[in-house]
């Protein structure tokens, strides 16, 4: 089958980019261990938190029922969070627009990204999940690698012109100029090539509540309709600020997605790692 990250077949290609930055697994609302509530919640929740704590002091003479007692402690424990991360309890607007200008201006100054990435995907009209394990390098500007471990001899190639998938099972080659593929919305800004904030919308949760503890989520929503892209998920890690997992979410309700380590920013790349010659009988497709 053809790179989970892409899926070619169900998609005209990259719109076949059913991930990427850029490994395999369910949306939040699906996902076990992560919250439906979550992404919905996030905005409005931190002015919401604020006039409830700030309701709770006003009432502090009346002796709280036990079940009262623990939802105030936990509203308190939350704006205590929100404001230990933006000083002066700054508008949910603002801080949203600080996390995601955060993110963005770190893969600005990054030149190049090698990791090793874990991919899980799951097809909801079939509910099976596809698993798959490689390593990923990008570069500026507009450059990435995908070289599969599982399904070994799957790769993924655009050297910032030309996107090319290749399935080694089928022995088929897809190719698409990147420019007429929708990788630049979902993954521009990872290599430089566009702002988070030109594509999409953001909402913001904290990452306990979507199984990822020691981060905060960056929910996006597209300002035009992708057919690959319903919603992004970026899971950003609080202290340094880079994005450890990419999960999304297409217009089929099928979700994608990849998580890194092993991290190596800033290395001398071979200009090779971006190129790619399919064995001897391959199958050209243009979608």
């Amino acid at each position: 089958m053809a790179p989970m990250f892409f899926s070619p077949r169900s998609l005209r290609f990259v719109a076949g980019l059913r991930i990427l930055f850029v490994a395999q697994l369910p949306l939040a609302s699906a996902h076990a261990g992560e919250s439906a509530t979550g992404p919905s919640a996030s905005a409005a929740a931190v002015a919401q938190k604020t006039a409830v704590n700030s309701a709770s002091k006003k009432a502090d003479k009346t002796v709280p029922k036990p079940s009262e007692k623990r939802a105030s402690e936990k509203v308190s424990a939350h704006v205590a969070d929100a404001k230990s991360a933006v000083p002066n309890a700054r508008p949910a607007d603002e801080v949203i627009a600080a996390e995601v200008a955060q993110v963005q201006a770190i893969y600005e100054k990054v030149r190049s990204f090698r990791g090793r990435f874990r991919q899980d995907y799951w097809v909801k009209a079939y509910d099976q999940r596809k698993k798959s394990s490689g390593v990923v390098v990008f570069a500026r500007p507009g450059k990435m690698s995908w070289t599969y471990d599982e399904p070994r001899g799957n790769r993924v190639v655009s050297d910032g012109k030309l996107l090319r998938v290749y399935e080694e099972a089928s022995k088929q080659l897809f190719e698409q100029p990147v420019d007429k593929s929708q990788y630049p919305q979902a993954l521009g800004f990872l290599t430089g090539e566009s702002k988070l904030t030109e594509t999409f919308t953001f909402e913001v949760t904290d990452g306990a509540t979507m199984n990822f503890p020691g981060g905060t989520v960056l929910v996006a929503t597209p300002k035009q309709p992708l057919a690959t892209v319903q919603k992004l998920l970026l899971y950003v890690d609080t202290a340094s600020h880079y994005v450890r997992r990419v999960l999304l979410l297409d217009a089929q309700g099928n979700r994608n997605r990849f998580d890194f380590d092993e991290v190596k920013l800033d290395e001398t790349l071979d200009a090779r790692e971006f190129t790619f010659s399919p064995p001897a009988g391959t199958t050209v497709i243009h979608p």
